[in-house]
């Protein structure tokens, strides 16, 4: 059976290595951004299976950045899953509208995170 590609965006180096080791471990394949406008490019160019976006990214935003990536043909139908520190309701609606498919909040808790990983791929 072929991994699941997910795709991390975070600037954090510390949250986003943390994070690729423990789903690597989970068996998935990952690929690490560090900005907004990156996450976009390699997300346009693999087609990766889902992508964890932070919403708070330097260049541009995980916003501006999801809402790029469900506007293109080739990743609209990608899942998104937000991780951030903002944890407001508004926030998660904000993340909602511009296109994330769920939301999750920082500090990660993994197992939880997992959960809604998965159910995200299932979906797709």
């Amino acid at each position: 059976m072929t991994k699941k590609r997910i795709l991390i965006v975070e600037d954090n180096e510390l949250n986003r290595d943390m994070l690729a080791r423990r789903l690597q471990r989970a068996d998935f394949e990952v690929t690490m951004a560090s900005d907004g406008e990156e996450g976009v490019a390699m997300a346009l160019d693999g087609v990766p299976d889902l992508v964890i976006m932070d919403l708070s990214l330097p260049r541009l935003d995980g916003w501006a950045a999801t809402a790029q990536i469900k506007a293109a043909p080739a990743t609209a139908g990608v899942p998104v899953l937000a991780l951030t520190a903002h944890a407001m309701d508004s926030d998660r609606q904000r993340a909602l509208d511009a296109g994330c498919d769920d939301y999750d909040t920082k500090p990660v808790e993994f197992a939880r995170l997992l959960d809604k990983i998965r159910r995200l791929l299932e979906r797709g």
